[in-house]
């Protein structure tokens, strides 16, 4: 019976406070994650506002190609005519 009870005794001094030591550690790692997700919802969402005008620039860019070819016929006429 003694010996049930040193080893009682050894489980607590030793092994309750690794497991929680261990536990705590999964713990701190479980909520360092949490932040990190956390922030890149946050920065998520902030980068779909920064990406709202690009269609915008897609029919930019359709403009300047259509204007273009108007400016090389504009001058391309112009040097018919000097």
């Amino acid at each position: 019976m003694v010996l049930w009870w040193i080893a009682n005794v050894l489980v607590l001094v030793a092994v309750v406070p690794l497991v929680v030591y261990l536990a705590q550690r999964v713990i701190d790692a479980a909520n360092e994650i949490s932040r990190y997700a956390d922030d890149i919802l946050t920065h998520g969402v902030g980068l779909t506002a920064a990406l709202e005008p690009l269609p915008a620039l897609q029919e930019t860019n359709s403009l300047v190609g259509t204007a273009t070819g108007h400016a090389v016929r504009y001058v391309t006429a112009l040097e018919r005519i000097v």
